[in-house]
């Protein structure tokens, strides 16, 4: 990783700003993406933002910013966008500052010798240049303190490009369309880039970062998305589908791999949805959540269930009433050395309760199976 220190002015910095809904926040002569594709929405309250241009004003330190370096010469803010938007915004008019006894101004009222020193502060920009992975590593290290980049915005600073951009207007916005169509059945928020993380997840059917950064990798020149738009899509409308009732344990499941590997079976909406109905109001089930991949997989994965089990009074007291002999095989064993089985499965209607309890020894119970 390359890095160098440089001094900038801001009056350099505010030079050719701008800040389009579309085309995001440029400075610095139109040299600087202020706000790129990977970088969330300005964040820094009226405190905040009033914090910067007073240590500006004061001359004081403000900490150090970093800009990557891309490959036309251009450069893009990895770190600091929020005090770069702040003094932007203020040198454009878009707000009044002031603070104690001095009366809140607009930039371009303050006295000449005001602004002058205003746009002669320097700013401390270390300039950035290395491979995909030395970025991330030193995002990681730029990111220790304050709010910190989520693990797909450093993504999409590594890898931004016109495909980045494209998938920003799909899923990276609180009013984009991703949010309208699947904020209820998705985790996190669009602004951070979680939308567009999971999406990407959905895609490739993993979550594993390598996995993710391929495919980012991948598409990284691809002038647009359709394709992840179009994928994610297709799994909402899977979704509602085949389970039309929402129900708040829908949120945040992983549609995507679910869709992989059950997209193509046919299921009867009408069937689910009684069956997610009978299963919600069963005690013995303790994670609802894990109801939907019970049922797509036909039953196959009882232990998305957390089904209850029975507690150690229940299974000691059940021990002493059968003298150490397990039913099965009528040989003792030691309590440690049985477990607590349901007489009547709980498939068949058993529940956890001490007159459906039998201790059996380990290998009676692992040869039971659901009989």
């Amino acid at each position: 990783m390359k890095i160098e220190l440089k001094r900038i002015k801001i009056r350099d910095l505010v030079k050719g700003y701008s800040d389009d809904p579309e085309q995001g926040v440029r400075a610095y002569d139109g040299k600087l993406d202020v706000r790129p594709a990977y970088q969330r929405e300005f964040v820094y309250r009226e405190k905040e933002r009033n914090a910067v241009i007073s240590t500006v004003m004061k001359n004081f330190p403000l900490n150090v910013m970093y800009w990557a370096k891309k490959d036309d010469g251009t450069f893009e803010v990895m770190d600091g966008q929020q005090r770069t938007i702040s003094i932007c915004r203020y040198f454009a008019g878009d707000f009044a500052w002031g603070e104690l006894d001095l009366a809140a101004k607009y930039f371009h009222r303050q006295l000449a010798d005001v602004q002058e020193k205003f746009l002669d502060y320097e700013l401390m920009v270390y300039f950035c240049e290395g491979t995909p992975t030395e970025k991330i590593d030193w995002f990681k290290v730029i990111n220790i303190a304050g709010l910190k980049l989520t693990d797909q915005e450093m993504r999409n600073a590594v890898y931004s490009g016109p495909w980045v951009s494209d998938a920003k207007r799909y899923f990276s916005k609180p009013a984009c369309v991703a949010t309208k169509i699947g904020a209820k059945y998705l985790n996190g928020s669009a602004d951070r880039q979680e939308y567009l993380e999971t999406a990407i997840t959905w895609m490739i059917n993993s979550a594993k970062d390598k996995a993710i950064e391929d495919y980012m990798a991948i598409h990284q020149g691809d002038g647009e998305a359709v394709e992840l738009w179009l994928h994610f899509q297709k799994v909402i409308n899977w979704v509602e589908t085949i389970f039309p009732k929402y129900r708040k344990e829908m949120k945040g499941l992983e549609w995507g791999r679910l869709y992989k590997e059950f997209g193509d079976k046919s299921y009867n909406p009408s069937e689910l949805e009684k069956s997610v109905q009978r299963l919600m109001m069963d005690k013995e089930v303790q994670a609802k959540k894990g109801i939907y991949e019970y049922l797509l997989s036909d039953g196959a994965r009882p232990e998305k269930l957390n089904l209850r089990t029975f507690d150690d009074d229940e299974k000691r007291a059940k021990y002493e009433e059968q003298q150490g002999v397990c039913p099965d095989c009528g040989k003792h064993f030691e309590y440690e050395e049985m477990q607590g089985d349901h007489i009547v499965p709980w498939s068949k209607g058993g529940k956890t309760t001490p007159d459906n309890l039998q201790m059996l020894c380990r290998r009676c119970n692992a040869v039971k199976s659901d009989r």
